[in-house]
């Protein structure tokens, strides 16, 4: 229904924290993932009629107990999707991270 509500938020505060996170956590990943799983949610949700073009948007919002649904499935579904973005952006930065160090080692050991 609104799961991508949760992402969204993450996408949001990472963005407007961009230019504060060192270049070496590549956090233009971390926004290509969120940003990306966002988008690909809002047309999801549109070609299954839960999100409209028109007030109240999300089909959910109609009666209070389709609401109460929402919210939970924000908390259960949206959370835990944007818990795995999170932990597979911090694998992709520590093997990225490792990686470079290798190399750095290889270099030096060449240039020796």
């Amino acid at each position: 229904m609104a799961c991508f509500i949760a992402p969204a938020a993450a996408a949001i505060v990472a963005t407007s924290m961009k230019k504060k996170v060192p270049a070496k956590y590549h956090v233009e990943w971390l926004l290509t993932m969120l940003w990306g799983g966002v988008v690909m949610l809002i047309v999801d949700h549109v070609a299954s009629g839960e999100v409209t073009v028109y007030p109240p948007f999300i089909t959910a919002m109609k009666s209070p107990e389709d609401t109460l649904v929402m919210l939970k499935e924000i908390a259960t579904i949206g959370v835990a999707m944007t818990i795995a973005v999170f932990i597979f952006w911090i694998s992709l930065v520590f093997m990225a991270n490792y990686i470079t160090k290798l190399r750095e080692k290889k270099i030096k050991i060449i240039n020796s």
